[in-house]
């Protein structure tokens, strides 16, 4: 195994811990600033999308099965809030857009 690895392994971990220890130190009070604060409420949900959505439109071949599944995945969620009913709605979006396709 090349040496050099292990360099890159021991980097990536002190930046990840570096990014998880700084905001501990840094900041000592609570936050007030209202744009501070919904920026941190809405970051998890931007990006959970950012890592999603493309991977939905690269599901298949074709981008039409991908937005299918995405319409359909946000038609079931919008209806019934149910995570395991979204996903069925998807795949089977995807079934049936594939096959006519």
């Amino acid at each position: 195994m090349n040496d050099q690895v292990w360099i890159y392994i021991l980097i990536m971990a002190g930046v990840s811990y570096l990014l998880r220890v700084l905001p501990l130190t840094l900041i000592r009070r609570q936050i007030k600033n209202t744009f501070i604060k919904s920026v941190l409420y809405y970051l998890p949900y931007v990006t959970l999308s950012v890592m999603t959505v493309p991977a939905v439109f690269s599901i298949s071949d074709d981008p039409l099965c991908g937005a299918a599944a995405l319409a359909a995945a946000t038609l079931a969620a919008w209806r019934t809030s149910n995570l395991f009913l979204s996903a069925a709605a998807a795949c089977a979006a995807v079934l049936v857009v594939c096959c006519l396709l």
